[in-house]
């Protein structure tokens, strides 16, 4: 019996996989998230709002008050009630939930741009705003709206840690720095107090 050595090509194919692996998005994730061109077919919309926001920070305060309320008033809300692991893409389900919703309501607090996946989402809730024509209604939760716009504050620690992160490419930076200028400048909800 001969034993075949495995090809070159194979060796290379295995190594592309084994990098594959060992990053955080797999690939299929990839190509939803870097695809620029827009589909044929508009999605349904099966949500009314899609609610982003930073889970340690609101989600069993404010987001989870403005979530009931939207519920109880028979608009259909699509919320992440699951934790991500640190440095993970945004599941499918996400990506899906914003290009069918109407509204995207992105709830800006002091630890949002310190997560990777908050602003991947902002990313593409910016890139489906600009496919077709999704509403977004910001909310600045105890930062001020200038600090989402340019980046200061709490966003400017944030982004400088980012920098610093060696799965972070400067061009990831550069797309999510200007999602937080376009939607800082939205006019939105400015709140301070327990309200």
């Amino acid at each position: 019996m001969v034993t075949q050595r495995p090809s070159s090509s194979t060796n290379s194919e295995d190594s592309e996989k084994r990098e594959r692996d060992n990053s955080s998005c797999s690939e299929e994730d990839e190509k939803i998230i870097s695809s620029s061109s827009p589909s044929s077919s508009t999605p349904r919309l099966t949500h009314d709002v899609f609610l982003s926001f930073r889970g340690e920070d609101t989600r069993t305060s404010f987001t989870d008050h403005l979530y009931e309320d939207l519920k109880r008033r028979g608009i259909r809300v699509f919320r992440d009630d699951k934790s991500l692991e640190k440095g993970k893409c945004i599941p499918q389900e996400h990506l899906q939930a914003i290009q069918e919703s109407q509204y995207a309501i992105v709830i800006f607090s002091a630890n949002y741009a310190s997560s990777k996946w908050c602003l991947r989402e902002l990313a593409e809730i910016v890139e489906w705003k600009e496919r077709k024509n999704l509403t977004i209604i910001p909310i600045f939760y105890h930062v001020n709206p200038s600090d989402v716009r340019k980046q200061g504050g709490t966003f400017k620690k944030a982004f400088a840690a980012h920098g610093k992160d060696p799965m972070v490419d400067s061009e990831e930076i550069g797309t999510w720095r200007k999602a937080c200028t376009k939607v800082g400048n939205i006019s939105g909800e400015h709140i301070n107090g327990d309200r």
